[in-house]
């Protein structure tokens, strides 16, 4: 299992790289780390807002993408999060100096790169959030970031 940089492996750059490193991953599953610091985007005296654990879940997913794409050579590429069922949390914010475990645990995938991903947050053993993130990845995703196409699957309209 080959390891990367996280900033190798996602497609944001500086302080949008919410994650520090990935612990390990393999075909379905990938395991991330952060540790709350102050200073961090989002993160107040107090610490990170709960509901950032969804930004945190993706760039999991995102990386675990990416683990995939750099191991059969290709290369990263942005993605998409259409969705997140069920986010639940057991806490209002994750601490200044709290160790984030952040897991993503692949439970479908298509040919088009539609994905749906079981997703949790842990400090030490205990689960502080968890989640299901459907994402999208397509293999060329330059249509869907040229803002002259438009996404309407009934075609574009004309005033």
């Amino acid at each position: 299992m080959s390891q990367w940089p996280i900033e190798q492996l996602l497609p944001h750059a500086g302080r949008m790289v919410w994650l520090d490193r990935v612990l390990a991953w393999d075909a379905e599953h990938i395991t991330c780390e952060r540790t709350v610091r102050r200073g961090g985007l989002e993160v107040t005296a107090d610490g990170l807002p709960s509901w950032a654990g969804i930004e945190l879940m993706a760039q999991a997913i995102a990386a675990w993408n990416g683990c995939q794409v750099l191991a059969a050579g290709g290369a990263i590429r942005p993605g998409f999060l259409l969705g997140t069922r069920a986010y639940r949390s057991n806490t209002d914010l994750f601490p200044v100096g709290a160790l984030l475990r952040v897991e993503a645990t692949r439970t479908f995938h298509d040919d088009d790169g539609m994905a749906s991903f079981a997703c949790r947050i842990v400090i030490g053993d205990a689960v502080q959030a968890d989640a299901r993130l459907t994402v999208f990845s397509p293999p060329d995703p330059g249509p869907f970031l040229d803002p002259r196409n438009s996404l309407d699957p009934t075609g574009p309209t004309h005033d």
